[in-house]
């Protein structure tokens, strides 16, 4: 993939001065956090997509194969698919419509609740979803953009914006990337 050539300003610094010199500087940092957020997960998306072009997987799809392929038996009832993926119900319902009309899941009746119907998914899932990681883990997550420490400055400052978002709360257990200082 080519990257385009870099602004010679930054737009999201040049919005931050503009909010300011409109009378919004008490709301200019926000919206600069805000805007530099959305464009963040513009440039992580399109290193993903161009990772996975090649599988034919979106990400939605990539991540419920990868949560099958993490669960025990490769099957999760669609609700607890959805819950564990942090998406509308409908959302899901539509991944597993395209994976199963790839063959990369199946729906099959639940065990022990004639209500509920699992995901599982195939060999061919399996193959498809391993390959997929190699490729993320090589062309994405290997080199994410930051340093080691900046990296864990990142993912601790995330955890604590999702924590205060209601994302998660893990009580009293620790949590992996701690805000506090070590």
């Amino acid at each position: 993939m080519s990257r385009p050539r870099p602004l010679p300003v930054d737009p999201i610094e040049e919005a931050h001065r503009q909010w300011v010199g409109h009378g919004w500087g008490d709301v200019a940092d926000g919206m600069a956090a805000v805007t530099s957020l959305v464009r963040a997960q513009q440039i992580v998306m399109a290193r993903v997509d161009e990772a996975l072009k090649p599988t034919g997987l979106t990400f939605s799809r990539y991540e419920l194969l990868m949560l099958l392929s993490f669960s025990k038996t490769g099957a999760l009832p669609m609700a607890k698919a959805s819950a564990r993926l942090q998406v509308h119900p409908t959302s899901v319902t539509n991944t597993v419509d395209r994976l199963e009309a790839a063959h990369l899941v199946e729906r099959v009746p639940h065990p022990s609740d004639r209500r509920a119907t699992l995901i599982e998914i195939t060999d061919a899932g399996r193959e498809l979803v391993a390959k997929a990681t190699e490729d993320l883990n090589a062309k994405v997550f290997a080199r994410p953009g930051l340093r080691p420490d900046r990296l864990h400055l990142l993912l601790q400052l995330l955890a604590e914006f999702r924590h205060a978002a209601g994302d998660f709360d893990t009580g009293d257990a620790p949590a992996r990337w701690n805000t506090r200082e070590r």
